[in-house]
């Protein structure tokens, strides 16, 4: 049994230090999404271990304390996400529905055909924009009946799994699809109006998932969000960027993506809100993330019900208050940080 528990804890380490290697292989890069799961299994098998340890028997002494340093690295991570962990967003105490915008994100799941669900989703929900994701033609004319309430729309449905749909009831200006790495991947960008006459930036993104089928490597995964990040940077107005990024919030990417865009995390010190895998509960992370400028503070944000996709959608209302900023502390880049993004940008283009 000692000989099985060393190895079980030997891969859990493993696991924990393949991450920490600046490659964009896939199998590497996958290991950045249980990082709960594999806190919660280290843990239990350190506890196991510590019961069966002999401290003169040197190479279990090794073993006991790569686990410690594991669970220690695994913990550091997750800990943001955390209800212990101070909020990053702060609840809003300024109710004015004008400057508010819900926002409903959801991967439809391309073969699902579940619309009526979907459907009796956005009516419990009412939001004021609905980004789909994993949408074909049987989609769009599926949730043809939408346009009636939300006439503003910007469509690309794909036979892949990259089409993308937007429905807004709030007047669009200037929309666009973008292909800003690859041809077959789009993106979407915008304006809102809000009812109060505020403009709002939107950007709606569903990068490559890291795995064998898709990409075997994250370069272009990440270079798409880092230049995305680059660009909202460079200007302080009102903006929202939202999406299946196939990666989870406290990845390397995703990390300098939130540090080279100023953006805020309304996750941190709320928990983790997992939209992925709506069938696997032991493989469930989160994948659907909003990311937003300190113009806004949080006024409800929650995963919808298992309706038929592989995804949970994601729902979420932010206020646009003044003199917001002044309450909320915006993240930003080091030198070495700024470095690696230009690295990561220049390898995906």
């Amino acid at each position: 049994m000692k000989t099985g528990l060393i190895v079980v804890a030997l891969l859990l380490v493993v696991a924990t230090a393949l991450p920490l290697l600046r490659l964009d292989h896939w199998w590497i890069r996958v290991f950045d999404f249980p990082r709960g799961k594999i806190t919660i299994a280290s843990s239990a098998v350190l506890a196991i271990y510590l019961y069966f340890w002999k401290p003169y028997h040197f190479f279990e002494t090794v073993t006991l304390g790569l686990l410690v340093l594991a669970v220690g690295h695994q913990a550091v991570k997750i800990f943001p996400y955390t209800t212990l962990m101070p909020k990053q967003v702060q609840a809003t105490e300024f109710r004015s529905e004008e400057a508010n915008l819900k926002l409903l994100i959801a991967n439809v799941l391309l073969e699902n055909r579940e619309s009526e669900a979907f459907l009796e989703i956005v009516r419990t929900l009412d939001p004021d924009v609905i980004l789909t994701m994993e949408t074909d033609d049987w989609w769009e004319a599926a949730l043809g009946t939408l346009e009636v309430e939300y006439p503003h729309t910007l469509k690309h449905p794909l036979d892949t799994t990259y089409g993308m749909l937007v429905y807004s009831r709030l007047e669009m200006i200037d929309p666009q699809i973008r292909f800003i790495v690859q041809d077959g991947i789009p993106s979407m960008h915008m304006q809102v109006v809000l009812t109060s006459g505020d403009l709002v930036y939107l950007h709606f993104v569903h990068p490559d998932p890291p795995n064998p089928k898709y990409a075997t490597e994250t370069t272009q995964r990440d270079a798409e969000l880092l230049i995305i990040a680059r660009e909202v940077a460079s200007r302080d107005v009102p903006t929202i960027i939202a999406g299946d990024f196939n990666d989870v919030p406290w990845s390397r990417t995703t990390t300098l993506f939130q540090n080279a865009s100023g953006l805020l995390d309304p996750r941190i010190g709320r928990g983790t809100f997992n939209t992925f895998n709506a069938r696997n509960p032991l493989l469930r992370w989160p994948l659907d993330l909003v990311y937003h400028s300190e113009h806004f503070k949080l006024v409800q944000m929650e995963t919808g019900p298992d309706w038929g996709s592989d995804h949970f959608p994601f729902y979420i209302e932010l206020s646009l208050e003044p003199g917001v900023k002044n309450d909320q502390q915006e993240v930003e880049t080091n030198q070495e940080e700024e470095k690696r993004v230009d690295e990561k940008i220049e390898k995906g283009e």
